[in-house]
This record gives structure tokens, C-alpha cells and sequence, in this order.
């Protein structure tokens, strides 16, 4: 908890604010609120009590809080528990990123709209694709933007997406369709890989087949999938390039120091939440959105995208360029109506990947890894557990408990671990309901992997 500033308003002037919205008092502002949950006595402050013991109080109050603070995470599903240096962190909170805004008077942005750039520079090597927009607002809206780009460019309707790409992302792509109109299939998991049988071979559902107008236009899969398998890439992009459709890779950006990249297997677009470089969790938000595509495809690319030119007098320039598009001048026939990107978070990503180099996302990458695989075997050893032994995990794996995996969460909180994602609750499955998702970061050592099994022994005894 820090201290920030604070305006405090005089009574005069709350009540022209509340005056002008309509409503009569504070309390009004509130009444959406159900009693169950608001704080009806008060927070028991003593009278005339000073400033640095409320800030005292408070802090101590939400201490009571569980988070990373005092919790060894083990829960991921999008959102990592990565360490942050503290080179990246006094960078990205420099005043002139953290007030920067809209670069729209490049002659006044060339800091900024240069660390976009460089910015996009470092993905689209990441991901060896052409190009890399400045930035979208999560991995959830990149993957929506990722299907509209590719409905645009296809006119086919129908979206075909592996189950193993994240549930909630799945869910944003499934409610933005009842606007665009996108009809979304969704392909099964068998063993923890995408069943694309179910669509390719014999007996195969009539929309896939090549002399029927309703053949997808798009296929999405996750490389690593959800639960942290590794999905064959290869036989996905084949099987999409041989209908006509563009494949979507949907990519975790720390497996790429290990992993192949979604543009050397061929992918038409890859995105991403970028989170895991130089972002905390942060209760979930504001988060990172990374969007990289083919060169055929830029005209469409949502959001803006920061070009380098020269200028009057030859020096070298950063502008945004591509903007006088549908997505600004033609909306009925815009794929996209962003116009923003996190610039503060692109920033600290681009900091971050800067700050590892080549070697040190390597480095990061293979401790996730080594973590994943000795954390795995060790709680496969014990009784009561299952799980997959033979598939090739990148920092994920599901194990299946003995008893219910929620009641196991709540248990191992108690001993000081944050100890998954309860699957049931996640898939809204209740076939999931002894399943666990156990993720790691390269911050947790030995010794904490060695007390996370000692702890599940015995929560599950």
C-alpha cells in the first residue's frame, strides 16, 4: 500500500458535483451496492485519530489480504508470478512514460513514440513475424481482434478454436461474437492435446470439408496450451493452410526462449499477454496485449502501429503510420474499432526484454522448465495423485487429487501457498472438480518446491 496525493473537496463543491449528476446525496452514489456487503458501522477509527495512523491502520487491515506478498504463488493461467528487477521498475515509472499519452503531435512524442518501436522491434523477433502492433489491452482483446482481422480478411464466418486455448479467453471471443456475427467451434482435448481428428479425417463434420461454404476461415490453438501441454503445432498449421484458413497461435512469450516461434511453424498471427515481461499481477490489470501478424495482413491490423522514417533535415523520425484507414474514416467496414494501445505496459516490456537479452530470456525460460519438471515428478510420487507423465509440459501441469481441488487451495492457503487453479471453477466442469493447475516462475526455489510437496502431502492426507 502506497501513499499518494490527495484533493479533498469542500462541501460546497460536492454538493455542485452531485447537483449537476442528479443525485441528492453520497449516499445514493452507493445504493447499487447490496447491504450484504457494505461496512455499516464504520471502520472503528478513534475521534480526531491523525493521518499516519489511519494510513497505519489501513495498511495493517489489508494485510489481512491474501496475495504474493504472503503467499508462494503457484497459480498462473495467464497470469504469472514473474520477478520484476528493479532496473525495470525505475524505468517504467520514469515521469516521462508514466504521463506520457496518445502520441498524437509526433514532433512532441519522439521519446515515447521511439519505445514503441522498439517495442514492436523485439516482438516480432520474438515471434519472427513482420509485424507487431504498438500494443492491445490484454491477450483476451488480441485474440478477438486476432478473429475479426482474420474473418475480415477470409469473409468466412465460421471460427474454429482449440479448448485448449484459456476458457476466459475463449469466453471474450464467444461474447464479442454475438455482435460480429462470428460463428465460433469449438475443437475437443484428448489427453490434454487438441482433438483436430474430429475435423480432418474420415467421418470429419461436414463444415470443414473443402466444397462446403461454411469451411472455417480461422483455427485457433494455444502453443503452450492451458494446462501447459504442448500442442503439434506442425499438423494444425498443415491441416489450415490446406483448407484456406488463417491459423491464430496463441503463444506464452517466456516459452519462446526454449519453444519454437508461431511464425517459424508458419502462423498467419500470434498474440499473447505480455504481462509476464516487467508487468506485476496487480489484481489482475492493467495487463498487456501483444499482436504480431504477416506482412500481407498489416492494412488490417488493429490499433495503432509506430513507423520510423526521416524527417525534414534526414534525421531519423518515429511517426504512427497506417492510420488513414477503415478503422478511422469507413467504419461499416472496419475489422477493428481500437485506437489505443497500453503504451505504459509496452514500455516496461520493452525494458524488461532489454534488460534479459537473447541469454537471459533463455535463462528464464529453461529455469521455468527445470522448475516444472522436478515440481511434477515429485508430486506424481505421491499417493492419490495422477497426472500426465508423457506429455511435454512447459511451465503447467494438471495433476488430479484425491480429494476436492478447491477444499486443497483453501487448505494450502493456510500453510502460506498459493497452490493453483482449481479447474472445476475455471471450466465450470464439475468433471474438474479434483483437478489442479499448478504453474511455476523462475522465482520459486528449491527449497519452496520442496515444501509445496511436503504441504500437499499432508493437506491431502
Amino acid at each position: 500500500m502506497s501513499q499518494g496525493t490527495y484533493a479533498p473537496h469542500s462541501n460546497d463543491e460536492i454538493a455542485q458535483m452531485l447537483d449537476y449528476i442528479g443525485v441528492g446525496s453520497i449516499e445514493d452514489l452507493f445504493e447499487s451496492i447490496p447491504d450484504s456487503v457494505m461496512v455499516k458501522d464504520g471502520l472503528n477509527f478513534a475521534r480526531g485519530i491523525s493521518e499516519t495512523d489511519v494510513y497505519e491502520f489501513m495498511s495493517q487491515l489489508s494485510k489481512q489480504n491474501g496475495s504474493t506478498d504472503n503467499l508462494i504463488c503457484f497459480a498462473g493461467g495467464g497470469a504469472y508470478d514473474h520477478d520484476i528487477p528493479f532496473a525495470t521498475r525505475s524505468l517504467a515509472s520514469r515521469s516521462e512514460f508514466v504521463t506520457a499519452y496518445t502520441p498524437y503531435q509526433p514532433e512532441v512524442s519522439q521519446g515515447v513514440l521511439q519505445a514503441i518501436f522498439e517495442f514492436q522491434t523485439l516482438i516480432s523477433r520474438l515471434v519472427e513475424l513482420p509485424i507487431t502492433n504498438a500494443s492491445l489491452y490484454d491477450g483476451a482483446s488480441a485474440l478477438v481482434e486476432a478473429v475479426n482481422l482474420s474473418v475480415a480478411q477470409t469473409g468466412k464466418q465460421n471460427v474454429l478454436i482449440s479448448k485448449g486455448v484459456n476458457p476466459y479467453w475463449r469466453q471474450v471471443v464467444k461474447t464479442f461474437s454475438k455482435g460480429t456475427g462470428h460463428n465460433i467451434v469449438e475443437a475437443d482435448l484428448i489427453r490434454g492435446t487438441t482433438n483436430w481428428s474430429q475435423f480432418t479425417g474420415e467421418g470429419a463434420e461436414s463444415f470443414v470439408q473443402k466444397d462446403n461454404e461454411d469451411i472455417p476461415g480461422t483455427v485457433v490453438v494455444s502453443y503452450p496450451n492451458y494446462f501447459g501441454v504442448l500442442e503439434d503445432i506442425d499438423e494444425v498449421r498443415r491441416w489450415s493452410k490446406d483448407i484456406g484458413a488463417l491459423l491464430v497461435v496463441v503463444y506464452d512469450p517466456v516459452a519462446m526462449g526454449l519453444l519454437r516461434s508461431p511464425g517459424s511453424f508458419g502462423a498467419d498471427l500470434a498474440v499473447a499477454e505480455g504481462q509476464v515481461f516487467g508487468t506485476a499481477l496487480s489484481y489482475g490489470g492493467p495487463y498487456l496485449g501483444l499482436f504480431s501478424c504477416r506482412q500481407e495482413l498489416v492494412r488490417r491490423l488493429p490499433g495503432r502501429l509506430v513507423g520510423r522514417t526521416v524527417d525534414s533535415a534526414g534525421k531519423t523520425a518515429y511517426v504512427t503510420t497506417l492510420r488513414a484507414r477503415e478503422q478511422d474514416i469507413r467504419r461499416e467496414k472496419a475489422s477493428s474499432n481500437v485506437c489505443t494501445n497500453q503504451t505504459l505496459m509496452a514500455v516496461a516490456c520493452c525494458i524488461q526484454m532489454s534488460w534479459l537479452g537473447k541469454s537471459g530470456l533463455i535463462e528464464l525460460a529453461r529455469r521455468c522448465a527445470i522448475a516444472t519438471d522436478y515440481l511434477r515428478q515429485k508430486v506424481l510420487s505421491l499417493s492419490g495423485v495422477n497426472g500426465s507423465s508423457d506429455l511435454d509440459h512447459f511451465r503447467e501441469f494438471v495433476i488430479e487429487l484425491p480429494i476436492d481441488a478447491e477444499a486443497v487451495v483453501e487448505r494450502m492457503a493456510c500453510e502460506g501457498f498459493l497452490a493453483g487453479i482449481p479447474l472445476g471453477v475455471t471450466l465450470q466442469d464439475e468433471s474438474y472438480s479434483r483437478s489442479l493447475l499448478v504453474s511455476l516462475t523462475e522465482k520459486r526455489t528449491r527449497s519452496e518446491l520442496d515444501r509445496y510437496v511436503e504441504t500437499l502431502e499432508k493437506v491431502i492426507s
